[in-house]
């Protein structure tokens, strides 16, 4: 049986899941997006954003393998079928389907052993970090954004990577809804009314600007805004369907609920 031995990676998550089953050298173009690890950025040539990617750059590096992910590069996974490219395109959306990506591509590239010792360790992780969220005094009210204008809230493994690192999302319901669309919260007063007492705001690549959620009518009445309990989760540790989002991206949210219950 033939593996893949050039693999282009059109997003994040892959490309850091194959270096750290150390298949490193078998990527050939990675995503100009991707800053975990940040050797990745020096090693590999850049050959997409997220929803373009320069096609005859990819087909120059004649990939036997081209990574993808969800609806929104399924242009791009399309133009590369045509050109008679193999693409796997994943859609992961939950902590669950997240571990089966990467179970699934260390399949790909025969390191299943290598790939099941680095699921349990990120099991690992996470069941610890369940294991102190349940010795919490008190479980916060969460309100985490996805994106400012308009208003996003985030998808499902975001949602459950916030109740298991204890806190409560508010907006639970609107997690489980793939496109971002359909998680738009358009009255910004349902906020308000749920009143968070922490809000976690990672805005796919922007800065956080924590003037604007403070000015927003009527969020002066919520206690994460009134207590200055608003935090940045930087989009690559929370925002990338793959291992940051279960190892850094829930630690650093865990760390602050605990914070939270120490004052």
């Amino acid at each position: 049986m033939n593996f893949p031995s050039r693999i282009v990676c059109l997003t994040e998550e892959t490309t850091e899941i194959l270096y750290d089953l150390g298949a490193e050298d078998l990527i050939v173009g990675i995503s100009g997006y991707t800053v975990r690890p940040k050797r990745a950025r020096k090693e590999k040539p850049k050959v997409s954003a997220f929803i373009t990617a320069k096609i005859d750059k990819i087909l120059e590096l004649k990939p036997d393998l081209v990574l993808g992910f969800s609806d929104l590069q399924s242009e791009i996974c399309s133009t590369l079928i045509n050109k008679g490219v193999n693409v796997l395109c994943f859609n992961q959306r939950s902590i669950d389907e997240i571990l089966n990506v990467i179970q699934f591509i260390g399949r790909i590239v025969n390191l299943q052993k290598k790939t099941e010792q680095y699921l349990k360790e990120i099991t690992i992780n996470l069941d610890n970090i369940r294991l102190s969220s349940k010795n919490l005094k008190n479980n916060p009210k969460i309100f985490f954004e996805e994106w400012d204008d308009p208003i996003i809230t985030g998808i499902k493994w975001v949602s459950e990577l916030v109740e298991i690192a204890g806190g409560v999302d508010i907006f639970k319901s609107y997690s489980s809804k793939p496109n971002a669309i359909d998680r738009i919260i358009k009255n910004s007063d349902q906020v308000v009314y749920a009143n968070p007492d922490i809000i976690f705001a990672s805005w796919c690549g922007k800065k956080l600007n924590k003037d604007k959620i403070i000015k927003r009518n009527n969020w002066h009445k919520i206690n994460a805004v009134k207590n200055n309990n608003i935090y940045e989760i930087k989009s690559p540790l929370i925002l990338q369907p793959g291992p940051a989002a279960l190892t850094d991206g829930v630690n650093e949210i865990h760390k602050i609920i605990k914070n939270w219950n120490s004052n």
